[in-house]
């Protein structure tokens, strides 16, 4: 009888495990979905393509997701390979009373097969004075790389 008993326990989780779905009776399936992958960000340039009466002093700022990077120095992160990457810049005009713009570009890690350049150009405009309303352009340019 205990034989018995046995066989049917054994049937039964054996029935009972597959029914499971996948995902909760496989670790491996769970570690793949976790992969992580070396990528490099470098800030190439910050440029100033057009300044049309604006403004002569600047804050410029470059971040890699939300972390301030500096132009020529490279920065490695781990990423999953399922995320990806925001790149974003700043740009303001330094005056008594500040004018500025926010741009970002996001980069998919899937993507990365081979280096990707992706620009960030934003526009500044003049909100006071006899040059209201005119612009300065700016561009960032960013390399992005699996390590």
């Amino acid at each position: 009888m205990k034989m018995r008993r046995t066989k049917l326990i054994a049937s039964t989780l054996l029935l009972f495990s597959m029914a499971l779905p996948v995902q909760y009776t496989s670790a491996a399936g769970k570690a793949a979905s976790a992969k992580t992958v070396k990528v490099q960000v470098t800030l190439v340039s910050a440029e100033l393509v057009e300044n049309n009466h604006v403004g002569n002093e600047w804050y410029t700022e470059a971040t890699v997701n939300g972390t301030a990077i500096e132009e020529d120095s490279p920065m490695t992160l781990d990423v999953k390979t399922t995320g990806s990457i925001e790149l974003q810049a700043t740009a303001e005009e330094q005056d008594k009373i500040p004018e500025s713009d926010t741009a970002s570009v996001s980069v998919k890690v899937a993507d990365l097969s081979k280096p990707v350049t992706k620009a960030v150009k934003l526009t500044v405009t003049e909100n006071r004075g006899r040059y209201s309303g005119n612009t300065a352009e700016w561009k960032f340019t960013f390399k992005v790389q699996k390590k």
